[in-house]
Parts: C-alpha cells; sequence; structure tokens
C-alpha cells in the first residue's frame, strides 16, 4: 500500500513541474494521500467491550427496570452456545442467565450432554428483565440483537441451541412455529443451528421433555464428527 502511494505522490509531483493541469498537486493533496492507509486500526472486538456497551444500552424501557444487566457467562471459545429469550427475576436479581428453576433444568440438560456450563456458553437476546409485560415487544428484542449478534461473532461457536419459539425466530428471521422448526439442523450464518423447547416450557409441560431430549441427542451425535 505504501509503495502505491509513493508512487502516486511521486506521479503527481513530475506532473506538477510540468504544469499540468487537471490534477490537484498541492501539499495539502499530497499528504492527505500520505494518511491513507495510516488510520488507526478498528479497535478489536471482546466479549468485554460488548459487555461496556450493553451496560450503557437506553434503547428501551427495560434498561430503567432491571436490577442487573443479564449478559451472558462460559467459556469464551465454546464450540456450543445456548440462546434463550429474555431473564426472569430470579437472573435479573443475580445478574446471571438461567439460574432459576428453569435453568436448574437446562443445567441438568448440560450434564447429560457430558458438559459442564463452563463447557457452553449461556445468553439470551434480552439482556435486561424482568419483563413488564409478555411476550417481548419487537422493539426490545431488535434493540439487544445486535449484542447478541456480536457475541456471537466473538464467540464463532460451531452450534447454537436456541431454547424457545422466540428465540429460533429471531435468529432465523421467521414467523414459522418452533414445532415444524425443532428436530433439524439450520444454518445460521454458517452456524448449524438446532431449535428445541425453553426450559420453562418443560415446567410447564412435562410430555414435551421427549422431544427436547430428541433433539439434544441430534446435536450430541453432530458435536462428535
Amino acid at each position: 500500500m505504501k509503495s502505491i502511494i509513493d508512487d502516486i505522490q511521486e506521479s503527481l509531483r513530475f506532473y506538477k513541474q510540468r504544469g499540468c493541469p487537471g490534477f490537484d498537486c498541492s501539499e495539502d493533496a499530497l499528504a492527505k494521500m500520505t494518511a491513507w492507509g495510516q488510520s488507526p486500526p478498528s479497535p478489536i472486538e471482546t466479549l468485554d467491550r460488548i459487555l461496556a456497551d450493553a451496560g450503557d444500552c437506553r434503547a428501551c424501557a427495560m434498561s430503567q427496570s432491571r436490577r442487573n444487566l443479564v449478559f451472558g457467562e462460559g467459556d469464551p471459545c465454546a464450540r456450543l452456545m445456548f440462546v434463550g429469550k429474555a431473564p426472569g427475576p430470579e437472573e435479573d436479581a443475580r445478574g446471571k442467565p438461567f439460574v432459576g428453576p428453569a435453568g436448574e433444568l437446562l443445567t441438568k440438560i448440560i450434564t447429560a450432554m457430558q458438559l459442564t456450563r463452563r463447557e457452553v456458553y449461556l445468553c439470551n437476546i434480552i439482556k435486561c428483565g424482568p419483563s413488564l409485560h409478555s411476550p417481548c415487544r419487537t422493539s426490545e428484542l431488535n434493540a439487544c440483537y445486535p449484542f447478541l449478534r456480536r457475541q456471537i461473532n466473538v464467540i464463532n461457536p460451531e452450534f447454537i441451541c436456541t431454547l424457545g419459539s422466540v428465540a429460533v425466530q429471531t435468529l432465523l428471521r421467521t414467523k414459522a412455529p418452533l414445532a415444524h422448526l425443532r428436530g433439524r439442523f439450520h444454518d445460521f450464518h454458517g452456524i448449524r443451528l438446532m431449535p428445541t423447547y425453553a426450559p420453562d416450557d418443560l415446567l410447564q409441560n412435562p410430555d414435551k421433555k421427549r422431544d427436547v431430549w430428541e433433539d439434544i441427542q441430534k446435536l450430541m451425535r453432530a458435536m462428535e464428527r
């Protein structure tokens, strides 16, 4: 790059000496060319940087009602990410994802996969809670989605397991019901995404546990390859 800029500058100086019109050969123009390619590099994206930006976010009213930001936790280089909808009251109180009764059930699922919470990454689309209304508003999802997208970019997992209809519909930009999406992998920007029911769905409908275990087994087999 520098050699190209030097060649251009030398040519312009040559034209200036010969009095050729049509070229900006001023010293100011040459100085601007020298600055080409010397702009400071963009700061490296990290989870800490995303966390700081999310903490400053006031894009929706939920930032005013939260007690703690529920950003996410786990292995920053995890092969597998679990993505839910939003934190509940217990998560909001502790500032950690999936720590209530539904979280305990998710932990059991992770253990059944012969993994630990430290070996995966856990987060929600919405980083504030508890929501004062249900379901989540589109404005809230849109406000928080960029943070999730940045988290995914940094972690760069091989697999994502979405928990519940809102999570999968938001990531895949679809309105298809979860019942039609679960049970098979979908592509999310080159990442294999497996949708399944959220743990809180299982607390209300225990009969769906078999469906979830089928989804998780497919995920486990894919991760073994």
